[in-house]
């Protein structure tokens, strides 16, 4: 890499720094969390590259770092990341930043057709660079973080604009620039959406198949396993496991022993909050019937017998058009978005922009052959079409 990244873990250094690095064009960033390890996640560690300074910034000891938020949110600054979406997230829930003109290394990779789109696999393909992986699932929480530590997290900004470079003139060999620009704006409203309060129960895996009552017991069990989580700032599934509440929703377990029986729990779990287990299991227990929890209702649609048959016509014309692009067919159209063609049959290309996340210029690749590929159906009325409730 050319210049050694400075290691910033003050005020004075961060300040010293942006102040010497003065206006640019472009930026590489890059951010750790630690999912993996916390229950509450959060940056503990941003990576910046510029032409020729690069940086590694430690968050815990400063405050807000004002002059790299005012980089990040300056359109005219080109802000260029590999796999956004995290990244995003992270920078808005902590510092309140919603990032302008992005560039997507990784969304570039797969508009191009690329199948290994991974930093490593691209820096390897492109440099000639192999980064060293034991430090994926590090604990980027930890101080003082190792030397083999800040040298992983450095690589993963240094190339960044060199291989930005690469990749947007593949774009553009390919006419494949506006789609990419189109991706690009899409990232600039990414963030986490605010959920409601206690409702982390319902994205447990598995959750759907629990009867009323057992979803009660789940819910129950989520609060505690997460408060437990909360309190020594551990990964939920680092305490309890999804797996083992939804055993112990089903099993509703009424004395230690049982619980303590049940593949998977902690040992030191069981013998410390057993007690608070077997409570919340009691808590399940008497919820009224009225009071159950359920999943929202889905959207009901009119039986269609010639459903499959329409989908399997738009799959057949979506991997004809990914063939002839040379493109992975899930990112030419998913199968969610050609389920809701299904249903609509459109008679005409404009019809698709009524389609929700369906790019325009997805649309302008594959609308014509799905219109033509459903020709011979006809839409099926919603219920409410029907007068149905």
């Amino acid at each position: 890499m050319t210049g050694q990244p400075e290691y910033l873990d003050t005020d004075a250094a961060v300040a010293s720094f942006f102040s010497r690095t003065g206006p640019v064009s472009r930026v590489a960033v890059d951010t750790e969390g630690a999912s993996f390890h916390k229950f509450v996640d959060r940056i503990y560690l941003i990576q910046l590259s510029t032409a020729d300074r690069h940086a590694i910034i430690d968050p815990l000891p400063i405050k807000s770092p004002p002059a790299l938020g005012q980089m990040l949110e300056d359109p005219a600054v080109e802000v260029v990341f590999h796999d956004a979406d995290y990244d995003l997230r992270l920078l808005h829930q902590d510092y309140g930043w919603q990032v302008r003109s992005i560039f997507d290394t990784r969304v570039s990779a797969q508009l191009l057709g690329i199948t290994s789109f991974g930093l490593a696999a691209l820096l390897e393909k492109y440099f000639g660079v192999k980064l060293d992986k034991k430090h994926q699932r590090a604990d980027w929480s930890m101080r003082p973080l190792t030397p083999g530590m800040l040298e992983y997290a450095a690589q993963d900004t240094v190339h960044l604009l060199g291989l930005r470079d690469i990749l947007a003139e593949e774009l553009k060999a390919k006419g494949r620039w506006k789609w990419a620009e189109e991706e690009f704006l899409r990232l600039e409203s990414t963030r986490w959406a605010a959920e409601e309060p206690g409702s982390a129960f319902m994205r447990v895996k598995g959750a759907r198949d629990l009867t009323r009552r057992e979803l009660a017991l789940l819910r129950e069990l989520v609060v505690l396993r997460d408060g437990l989580a909360l309190k020594v700032d551990k990964a939920a599934f680092r305490v309890v496991g999804n797996d083992v509440l939804l055993e112990i929703a089903h099993l509703a377990p009424s004395d230690h022993d049982t619980l303590a029986k049940i593949k998977g729990m902690p040992r030191g779990v069981a013998e410390r909050n057993g007690n608070d287990f077997l409570a919340a299991v009691q808590r399940g227990l008497v919820v009224p019937e009225a009071d159950l929890p359920r999943f929202p209702k889905s959207k009901r649609w009119t039986r269609d017998p010639d459903f499959d048959t329409k989908v399997g016509h738009l799959k057949g014309a979506r991997d004809e058009a990914a063939k002839r692009l040379e493109l992975d067919p899930g990112v030419l159209c998913s199968r969610d978005r050609m389920e809701i063609v299904a249903r609509m049959v459109p008679t005409s290309v404009d019809q698709l922009s009524e389609v929700h996340d369906m790019r325009r210029w997805q649309i302008a690749e594959v609308g014509e052959a799905f219109v033509k590929a459903l020709k011979s159906f006809k839409p099926v009325p919603e219920p409410a079409e029907l007068g149905l409730s």
